[in-house]
C-alpha cells in the first residue's frame, strides 16, 4: 500500500503531466522576446503562470527569508525553490542520518546558508548537478563541496565576473522583491573551494541513503543526476524538466546530450519519479523514456513541431522542449 507521501509524490507528478511545459505552436515562426533572451518563444512576462499548480500537493515549510519557498516533497527531502526570478531554480536538500546532501545551492540571491541551517542540524555536503550560475549561488556558504573534475568545472568554481551574470537580475528576469542589501550591481557568482572530485557511478553515502552520481553531460560538460535507486527517484538537474531543455548555451553539447538522455530512458523501469531543478519539483518517470525519444526524433529529422525565436529552432514535444544552436537547424 502506498503511503501519503508517496501519493502526494504522484499527484504532483500527474498535474505536473497534464499542465507543465510548452505550448506546441507548429512550425510557424513567432515573435522574438523583448527581455528573456534565447531560452525559448513565449518568455517575456512569464511569471503569469505562477503560481504553478505542482506545488500545492506538499507541504510548505515556513521561511524569515520573502526570496524563498521551501517545500517537504518527500520523507527527508526539501525542495528550495526561487520563484522570483526567471530559472525558477530548485535545490534539493536529501536528508541521511549522519549527513545531509544539498543538490545545487540556487541563485545566491538569497541567503542560502540561512535556509539549510533551520532545515537540518545534519553535517551538509553540497554537490552541484552543474556550474551555471543558478545552481552554484550558494557554494561559497559551505565547507564540503562535491563535484566533477572537468576543466569546466574548475574555471566556473573559481566564481564569475559581474558582467558575466549581470542581465540575469535585470527587468524581465526578476519580479518578486529582491532581498534587503542585494545590490544588483554587484551580483557574480563567487569563489569556492573544492573538498572532492566525483567519479561516474560513485555511490555517497549519507546514512541510511545512498545516492549514485550518474554523469550526464550535454546542457554543461559536468552535469550530472543523483540516483537513489532505493526510494526509485532519479534527481534530475538540468537533463530533464518541463520547459525549455538547452543544448545551445556555451558549452553545451547536442550529442552529449542525446547520449545523457539515452542514459537516462535506461532508468525508466527503475524508478517512479524524476525530482527537477526548475518550475516544478516531481514529474512522472514516462518522461525518462520521452527525453530518449525526443532526442532521437531531432537527430532523425522526424521532429517536424518547431519555432523559431530570437534566432534559434526550439523543438516542441509533450510538455517539453529542446533548443538547438545553428549546427541542427
Amino acid at each position: 500500500m502506498k503511503t501519503g507521501w508517496y501519493t502526494a509524490l504522484l499527484l504532483a507528478a500527474a498535474i505536473a503531466a497534464g499542465c507543465g511545459g510548452e505550448p506546441a505552436p507548429g512550425t510557424a515562426a513567432v515573435a522574438d522576446n523583448e527581455q528573456v533572451q534565447n531560452r525559448g518563444s513565449g518568455k517575456d512576462e512569464w511569471w503569469d503562470e505562477l503560481p504553478r499548480p505542482e506545488w500545492a500537493a506538499f507541504t510548505r515549510v515556513p521561511q524569515d527569508q520573502e526570496w524563498f519557498e521551501v517545500y517537504r516533497v518527500a520523507p527527508h527531502v526539501y525542495a528550495i525553490y526561487e520563484p522570483g526570478q526567471f530559472e525558477e531554480v530548485i535545490s534539493f536538500l536529501i536528508e541521511g542520518e549522519e549527513k545531509a546532501l544539498l543538490f545545487d545551492s540556487g541563485l545566491g540571491i538569497g541567503d542560502m546558508r540561512r535556509v539549510v541551517d533551520g532545515l537540518t542540524d545534519r553535517e551538509v555536503v553540497v554537490l552541484n548537478s552543474h556550474t551555471h550560475y543558478d545552481h552554484v549561488g550558494g557554494n561559497h556558504q559551505f565547507d564540503t563541496i562535491y563535484a566533477m573534475d572537468t576543466a569546466y568545472t574548475r574555471r566556473n568554481a573559481q566564481g564569475s565576473t559581474r558582467e558575466a551574470v549581470a542581465e540575469f537580475v535585470q527587468e524581465g528576469w526578476i519580479w518578486k522583491e529582491l532581498p534587503e542589501g542585494f545590490s544588483r550591481e554587484n551580483y557574480r557568482t563567487r569563489p569556492f573551494d573544492i573538498s572532492r572530485f566525483n567519479s561516474d557511478g560513485e555511490r555517497i553515502d549519507i546514512g541510511g541513503r545512498t545516492l549514485e552520481v550518474l554523469a550526464t553531460p550535454g546542457h554543461a560538460p559536468d552535469a550530472v543526476c543523483l540516483l537513489d535507486r532505493d526510494n526509485r527517484m532519479l534527481f534530475t538537474g538540468d537533463t530533464f524538466y518541463l520547459a525549455p531543455l538547452y543544448t545551445h548555451l556555451e558549452g553545451s553539447d547536442f550529442d552529449d546530450f542525446a547520449d545523457s538522455a539515452h542514459r537516462i530512458a535506461a532508468l525508466a523501469d527503475s524508478i517512479d519519479l524524476l525530482m527537477t531543478a526548475h518550475n516544478v519539483p516531481v514529474v512522472d518517470s514516462r518522461y525518462a523514456r520521452a527525453l530518449g525519444r525526443a532526442f532521437d526524433d531531432i537527430r532523425s529529422g522526424r521532429a517536424g513541431d518547431s519555432t523559431l525565436t530570437d534566432g534559434l529552432r526550439e523543438y516542441h514535444f509533450d510538455g517539453f522542449s529542446v533548443i538547438v544552436n545553428e549546427a541542427r537547424q
